[in-house]
């Protein structure tokens, strides 16, 4: 009896190896659209390609197939929100990503800010990610902004550092923000809850994964503070009536599988 129980556990995870591997390869490519009744048309007619937490030791698409996924869509900015990679010997694999970032050409240019992850690099090899990222076009914000100027007001992008490492600091990142459209992009939304009092249009993020395994709910992200225990783990979210974006990521941290969850690209827009 004993001899049938561990088999048929033992093949319920077999089952789930091979359905979670499968599901890392199951891009979910997703159109946002977010009410933004405030800003001038200029602004709402920006669209934006957002991918988080490509984490390359774990990313089952290759460049090509992020290339076809992509590519049918008009893009005028690419937000990427975090945790490249947390390995020296992944960085080379980098560049095949960013040329394919980098073909389509994005209006308004591409921005990136850093995650937990990538801060596990020593400080030399960060450095060598950072330079990477740069020689693609890319713009990193560390606790910074950068403002573009459009036919009718400003388009302010603001890029808060990492929260889960202690990084982050509002204050800097949005000091001499000047008016018009408040773009924010962060690794971990956690970092909303200390802007009550920060005016923005539309925070991007990522960190949880959706989280990545769920049986039958991400339990395990509960240590993560208070919006996985608030169940805020992925999807689009308001907070003090502002909106949020938790991407779930296009690549898988510690086990290469999804239960419950799927890596996704999202597009978005404002209306």
């Amino acid at each position: 009896m004993l001899f049938f129980v561990i088999l048929f556990f033992l093949g319920l995870f077999i089952f789930f190896l091979i359905k979670g591997s499968k599901n890392t390869k199951d891009v979910a490519v997703k159109k946002i659209t977010v009410r933004c009744p405030d800003r001038k048309a200029s602004a709402k007619n920006i669209k934006i390609l957002h991918l988080s937490d490509l984490h390359l030791e774990n990313l089952s698409i290759s460049p090509k197939e992020l290339d076809e996924l992509i590519s049918a869509e008009p893009i005028d900015l690419i937000a990427l929100t975090g945790d490249f990679l947390d390995r020296k010997r992944s960085i080379p694999k980098l560049s095949a990503y960013l040329e394919v970032l980098r073909k389509t050409n994005p209006t308004y240019g591409t921005y990136a800010v850093f995650g937990n992850h990538d801060y596990v690099l020593k400080e030399k090899d960060f450095e060598t990610l950072k330079k990477m990222l740069q020689h693609y076009g890319i713009k990193t914000l560390q606790n910074e902004h950068v403002t573009i100027q459009l036919e009718e007001e400003c388009l302010n992008i603001i890029g808060i550092d990492d929260y889960t490492t202690n990084r982050s600091n509002v204050q800097k990142a949005f000091h001499g923000v000047k008016e018009g459209m408040r773009l924010v992009l962060t690794h971990d939304p956690s970092v909303i809850l200390e802007m009550e009092n920060i005016p923005f249009d539309y925070l991007l993020s990522g960190h949880f994964h959706g989280g990545q395994i769920n049986l039958p709910k991400p339990y395990h992200l509960f240590y993560k503070g208070k919006l996985p225990r608030m169940n805020i783990i992925k999807g689009l979210h308001y907070h003090n009536e502002r909106p949020f974006y938790i991407s779930e990521g296009l690549g898988q941290t510690g086990v290469n599988i999804r239960i419950g969850s799927r890596p996704e690209i999202t597009f978005h827009q404002f209306s």
